[in-house]
């Protein structure tokens, strides 16, 4: 289990949305650049603003 890392240990991003940060998930593992908003919500609410 040498692959196991502290949650601690994981990079976080700040949401521009809610200004709250958020750390990484194994499910954003390939996007983790790409990736911009903390959800869903967040994602839909920055579409409405644009």
């Amino acid at each position: 289990m040498g692959r196991m890392r502290k949650k601690a240990d994981l990079p976080e991003k700040m949401c521009p949305v809610c200004d709250r940060p958020f750390a990484w998930r194994k499910k954003w593992e390939k996007v983790w650049d790409e990736v911009k908003y903390c959800s869903d919500r967040c994602r839909r609410e920055a579409k409405k603003r644009a």
